[in-house]
């Protein structure tokens, strides 16, 4: 039986960033405590998983701190050069809620959805006859206090605008047809900054996820 092929694609969460109190500079988990890791030794033989986490990417927003954030703008590439892909899982938009963007959630949502869209017309690749994969659309758990004042500052308002992702990403999966997870719903976030991941989040969430995957490849 062929191997099934998974891209993750995320910001900080699905790179690994261990959270410290004073924001930088920091380090990144080990594999086999990121998330993706855990997936993939959850889900064991007959499937791979591929990194492609960058810290601080948003949806589909430009960045003036740094041009390679905007996720969209990087995602046909990356699909291209990783196919034969069976599942694609999409988990951002916490990024998107800094002050400076001025995003709604429902703007964040709609940045989801073009890059949901790319996956599922990313067929054919470059020179290539490999089918477009299957999407799972992910909602980060909402943002809790954060200790550092800039971390504050840069997220204003980002408390109230993450806790409104799991209800529009439902939403705009609904609409697209394709399937949804809640993140929010098996881990908070409970590091120091208020902004990423415990090792235990991270188990947590690589085991709900591949309870995800199998029944979407089964």
């Amino acid at each position: 039986m062929p191997t099934k092929r998974i891209l993750c694609f995320g910001d900080s969460l699905t790179w690994g960033w261990i959270p410290a109190e004073e924001g930088v500079p920091t380090e990144r988990y080990p594999r086999d405590v990121r998330w993706t890791g855990v997936l993939a030794d959850q889900l064991g033989d007959g499937f791979e998983v591929i990194e492609e986490g960058l810290s601080a990417r948003t949806t589909t927003a430009d960045d003036p701190t740094d041009p390679r954030l905007n996720g969209s703008a990087y995602l046909p590439s990356c699909l291209a050069s990783h196919l034969p892909l069976d599942l694609v899982v999409l988990m951002l938009g916490t990024n998107d809620t800094k002050v400076n963007f001025g995003r709604t959630p429902t703007d964040i949502a709609s940045g989801m959805g073009v890059l949901a869209t790319q996956v599922l017309t990313s067929a054919g690749g470059v020179g290539t006859v490999y089918p477009a994969p299957r999407v799972l659309i992910v909602a980060p758990p909402p943002l809790v206090d954060m200790p550092h004042p800039w971390f504050d500052l840069v997220f204003e308002g980002g408390q109230a605008k993450t806790a409104q992702l799991s209800r529009v990403y439902s939403a705009l999966a609904s609409f697209m047809k394709v399937p949804f997870f809640d993140a929010g719903s098996v881990i908070s976030t409970d590091g120091v900054d208020g902004i990423h991941f415990t090792e235990q989040n991270n188990r947590d969430l690589g085991v709900a996820l591949a309870e995800q995957v199998r029944t979407l490849l089964a």
